[in-house]
Formats: structure tokens, sequence, C-alpha cells
């Protein structure tokens, strides 16, 4: 019986384990032709060069047509999924403006202002580093180069103009 308990608890722990850590950092996904953005409602899998999606630990994943949304939605968790909290959300993704990659959106670097425009008009364009997101911001008349934390809701206000 002792034996048969230890087996059982070992093969459970190897179950356990890989689960555990896949949740921890669970990897970018690609959104179905039916995965609309739960800010404004279009089709994410129409502009895969601006989307994002969060991860939450329980495995839903919320795709975004851009940055500007996955921020609004991030920020604004009481109106988007009331029941949600930023401490539940696994990983954050964004659309990296040069290599088209997914990007670790916490560690992105972000321009406001380009005359790039997204799938909802203006947009915050996500790099990996500060050097591109500057050379970015200089080739195409950006107004501001932030990261994930300066990001906040006055500022995506002021893209809406």
């Amino acid at each position: 019986m002792c034996k048969n308990f230890i087996s059982r608890t070992l093969l459970l722990l190897l179950l356990i384990i890989p689960l555990r850590a896949g949740a921890a950092d669970p990897k970018p996904r690609t959104p179905s032709p039916a995965d609309k953005c739960p800010v404004c409602g279009m089709f994410v899998a129409k502009f895969p060069d601006f989307s994002g999606q969060i991860i939450f630990r329980d495995g839903v994943v919320c795709f975004f047509d851009g940055a500007k949304d996955l921020f609004k939605y991030y920020l604004n968790l009481a109106t988007y999924a009331p029941r949600r909290k930023q401490q539940d959300m696994a990983a954050i993704y964004v659309t990296s403006y040069y290599t088209l990659a997914p990007l670790d959106g916490r560690k992105g670097w972000y321009v406001t202002g380009s005359d790039v425009f997204g799938p909802m008009g203006r947009e915050l364009i996500p790099f990996r580093n500060e050097a591109e997101a500057r050379e970015f911001s200089a080739d195409h008349k950006g107004k501001g180069v932030l990261t994930f934390p300066q990001v906040n809701l006055g500022i995506l206000k002021g893209m809406e103009q």
C-alpha cells in the first residue's frame, strides 16, 4: 500500500510540475478568425502586425487589435472584465513593429503620436528596446517614448482626439 501511494504521488507530481511551469510562462497564441477584441469588437486575426494578447493564469486569452486597446483593457479591468485582476495575468504580449514577432509587453517600449496608424487610428507602437523606439519616433514624428508602466489612461485618452 505504501509503495503504491508513493508511486501515485510521484506520478501526480510529474504531471503537475510541467503544467505549473507552463502556466507561469505561457507562450503567445495565434488568434482564430473568430477572436474579437474585447475593447472595440474588431476581429483580431485581420491585423496580425498590430495584435496583442493577455493570457490569464487560468488559460483564458484575450486578443487585441493593437497595443492601445490592450492598455485600455489592462488599465480599466473594472469596465472590461470586472472579475479579473492584473495579478491574474500570466503574460502580456504585443507585436514588435520592426520584427513583427511577439514581445513581452511589460518589457516593451512604446511610441506615442507617430504618423503610423493602426486598425483603430492612432496607436501605441511597440518595440523591443529604447533604441528602436527612439529611431522610429525620430523617423515618424513620434511625440513620446514610454515604458509599460508609464502608459496611463490619460495618454490613451489623448490618442482619441
